[in-house]
């Protein structure tokens, strides 16, 4: 989570087509950057089984050939019959172009019509890079809070608070009219009924610290499971920034979010937990660049802020007081590296270095 950041966002298409912008130029995030057209599904028809024939006769009875133009149902091909009666018919089975009809197999191949797929900028910013016949990389600078789950793609909006503090539950009650195409700020966590009244007035997004795991498996109608998400049909984009349970969210991604109401913001509930870890997020870009952003140290340093992400101090904040270089042994026996750090409360821990995860400032 940071206050601001410089970002970058890579937005490919699956397969080659045209990018729509050049290098330089100023993209909105609902902008249209690239698009192809994704080959159609493949209907196969085997007309000799339905007409009797022998593979080696079926052009003989075909009344379309190769890249013919056909529609739902529409007669291919049909036999004689006897004395022009009891004639059989092979008929489409779906909209489409004959791909192939093959006198060895007897069947003809039928190409549904092209998928047409766009991808927008995502974020407002400054081409930074073509990918010629893929796509571009945009660049914004902007508020980033990172989430540890999300359900849901890619959605925008302008952000609104529906909590008094990061600890308070988003209620069913707090939603209405106004919350259309917005993206909501909650507290620590939503119930079921409140989620569903958000797709219920069509709220583009929710934000929360936690959720438990029935409500969401009720929500979504199935387990999560631990594929990747983010192609969910669900009405919204859903993003945790804890975790799981009513854990309220920290105080300093509610700030970072509440100072920035009613600005407009991007967010991608696409989750990973595999490798090459996705996290779902939420950004806020400045609508007018300030001063030149300078890019922070990478890698843990004394003084930086850390979230501790196991128990008993999950979701704290702490500052890092030492870094020890040697190997310690913690409970498990296991000897790890470590870190020193003082908690909000005051209170000094030793941890894992895996078990903290660095917040920029």
């Amino acid at each position: 989570m940071t206050e601001r950041a410089l970002l970058r966002r890579e937005r490919r298409l699956p397969l080659a087509g045209t990018v729509h912008v050049g290098q330089g130029e100023t993209v909105s995030a609902e902008q249209v950057v690239a698009s192809t057209q994704l080959p159609g599904d493949v209907q196969a028809l085997n007309v000799v089984q339905r007409l009797g024939l022998d593979p080696r006769e079926i052009r003989d009875y075909m009344l379309k050939s190769e890249g013919d133009p056909v529609e739902a149902d529409e007669l291919l091909a049909e036999s004689k019959g006897l004395f022009g009666l009891f004639k059989s018919a092979a008929r489409s089975p779906a909209r489409g172009t004959i791909e192939s009809v093959s006198d060895v197999t007897g069947q003809v191949l039928i190409r549904e019509p092209p998928q047409p797929v766009e991808i927008t900028a995502y974020v407002g910013g400054t081409v930074v890079e073509v990918l010629p016949d893929e796509g571009v990389v945009v660049e914004c600078t902007g508020a980033l809070v990172q989430g540890i789950l999300g359900v849901g793609g890619e959605a925008h909006g302008q952000l609104v608070v529906r909590v008094d503090a990061p600890g308070h539950p988003l209620l069913a009650a707090s939603l209405d009219e106004s919350c259309r195409g917005k993206v909501v700020l909650g507290g620590s966590h939503a119930e079921l009924e409140a989620l569903r009244r958000a797709v219920e007035v069509g709220v583009a997004a929710v934000v929360v610290g936690g959720i438990e795991d029935e409500v969401l498996e009720a929500f979504m109608g199935r387990s999560l499971g631990v594929a990747i998400t983010g192609e969910e049909q669900l009405g919204l984009t859903l993003v945790l920034t804890e975790g799981f349970g009513p854990v309220p969210m920290t105080q300093r991604t509610f700030d970072i979010l509440k100072a920035r109401q009613g600005e407009r913001a991007s967010v991608n509930g696409a989750t990973q937990i595999r490798a090459g870890v996705i996290r779902p997020e939420v950004i806020v870009v400045e609508e007018v660049r300030g001063a030149e952003f300078e890019v922070p140290a990478t890698g843990l340093v004394v003084g930086h802020t850390v979230r501790l992400i196991r128990q008993p101090y999950f979701g704290q904040l702490a500052k890092v007081t030492a870094l020890p270089e040697e190997l310690r042994e913690i409970e498990t026996e296991a000897k790890v590296r470590v870190l020193e750090a003082e908690l909000e409360t005051g209170e000094k821990v030793t941890l894992p270095r895996a078990n903290v995860e660095l917040i920029q400032a």
